[in-house]
């Protein structure tokens, strides 16, 4: 007998190894660990070893269609030949240099695509929109450095008693202590409330919870927040929203004219808008940028995720020429925006963007991702019909499947029930990859899912929520 091990067995071995590893030196995001060390029959750690298009490989040769995009961030699917042939060749000439007092053609080069890309509709005759672009390096940052110079904006144009922000309740905006300021889920920010500035509260446009029906919702909510506008103006530097999905909230999808309000509000009263597009963004609602459908130009777009097609880590913050002025004058004036990170504008990930906007631009990608959305609807028309499902929430390729304990008092399933993961534990089996919001189910696959993936998709989850719940 040969002591040479089999293929299955050399996988087996190389795997308990990686695991092994893991459990000893990684700490993950979002993640009790001591579920990770003691894992449930079923929930042993699966390690991704490869990709392709859709379709996630672990180290044990099982195969996942990766319904999330790999946490919202990939666009055309992995191992794509145009982005790996695009970023191979940035790698010939410079992988990274700094933009401190320097400048790369990738970086230039993607500004100005960002700029000739961004939102357009609804802009005053004149009006330059958004021109100017700032990198960092994730969403939390791109959010934080719009916060920044929101306040320094104001700071410097005269008035520094504007410097309150107007975030929505259960709004989330990232990990760092300026963007979690202005978050509102309390599960992930409670804790750090001693670090955090204070931040105006406006109502979430819950619907299927809003307390007086889903009937009211708009307008019991855009005049909440109107309210809190045109009451507070003179104090206000910003409000950040958003726009028409609160993704980290559970997939909370906002009534049709809410963005249109919110931003007229804040143009009406001399308030900056914020439109946090980092889960939004790239095709995600069913146009590039999703305050699009609303003809809303904000002052500040902070983009990341798809940025870079899912690829490498890359967020910008778009504004406008108004208040990049705010910040030109004599070097011993000071007004520069200090604010930077070791790898703003890294080449790889900008050559990288460029990439896949020359894809949105030459595949038709928005009109793909909207077809595959209409399917993913019909296939939830039966997911919406079982017991435990309270409601279906989509934009575009954007899913939010609430699971309840009853549907009749939309009791929800306790915290300790863990009902979201024992969907995506079910699911692995039916070969989809999935990760829930607490009790809601969500799907985000890449927007270049094929018919046939979209079949499986919506037929996997429905069995998956079947069996998790019976």
């Amino acid at each position: 007998m040969s002591d040479i091990p089999t293929a299955p067995e050399a996988a087996e071995a190389r795997h308990q190894r990686l695991t092994a590893l893991d459990r000893a030196h990684v700490w993950h995001p979002f993640t009790q660990m001591q579920t990770w060390l003691e894992p449930l029959p079923g929930d042993e750690p699966v390690i991704i070893d490869h990709a392709r298009g859709a379709w996630l490989f672990d180290t044990r040769g099982r195969k996942y269609l990766d319904a999330i995009s790999s946490l919202w961030v990939n666009v055309h699917g992995h191992h794509l030949t145009e982005i790996d042939s695009a970023i191979r060749l940035q790698l010939e000439s410079v992988a990274h240099t700094t933009l401190l007092g320097l400048a790369s053609p990738p970086s230039i080069e993607l500004a100005a695509e960002l700029v000739r890309h961004a939102p357009k509709a609804g802009l005053a005759p004149g009006d330059a929109g958004l021109t100017k672009v700032f990198y960092s390096d994730s969403g939390s940052t791109a959010v934080e450095v719009a916060l920044k110079m929101a306040f320094q904006h104001w700071k410097q144009r005269g008035q520094p008693q504007k410097k309150k922000f107007v975030a929505l309740a259960e709004g989330y905006h990232g990990d760092t202590i300026g963007s979690v300021s202005v978050g509102g889920v309390d599960l992930f920010h409670e804790i750090f409330h001693p670090l955090l500035f204070d931040c105006l509260r406006v109502p979430t446009p819950y619907a299927y919870r809003w307390p007086t029906g889903p009937k009211h919702c708009l307008e019991s909510a855009a005049m909440a927040a109107e309210s809190v506008i045109h009451g507070r103006r003179d104090e206000i530097a910003a409000l950040v929203i958003e726009p028409l999905v609160q993704g980290a909230a559970g997939m909370i999808m906002h009534p049709p004219g809410y963005l249109k309000r919110i931003a007229r509000a804040c143009k009406e009263n001399g308030v900056l808008l914020i439109c946090d597009e980092v889960a939004t963004g790239f095709g995600r609602t069913g146009t590039l940028f999703a305050c699009e459908q609303e003809e809303v130009v904000p002052d500040f777009l902070c983009v990341a995720k798809g940025l870079s097609g899912g690829y490498l880590p890359l967020a910008a913050t778009l504004t406008t020429d108004a208040v990049y002025e705010s910040f030109l004058g004599p070097f011993e004036s000071k007004r520069t925006f200090f604010h930077g990170h070791s790898y703003t504008g890294n080449p790889l990930a900008c050559a990288a963007a460029l990439a896949s906007l020359r894809l949105f631009d030459e595949n038709d990608v928005l009109a793909h991702a909207r077809t595959m959305a209409g399917r993913i609807a019909e296939g939830l028309v039966q997911v919406a019909e079982l017991p435990h499902v309270g409601d279906v929430r989509q934009c575009g390729m954007m899913i939010g499947i609430e699971l309840v304990k009853d549907r009749k008092t939309k009791e929800e399933f306790a915290y300790s029930e863990r009902m979201g993961h024992r969907v995506s534990l079910a699911a692995r089996r039916h070969e989809l990859m999935l990760r829930p919001l607490g009790n809601v189910v969500v799907l985000m696959p890449p927007l270049s899912i094929a018919p046939s993936e979209v079949d499986l998709l919506v037929d996997g989850v429905r069995e998956s929520i079947a069996e998790a719940t019976a």
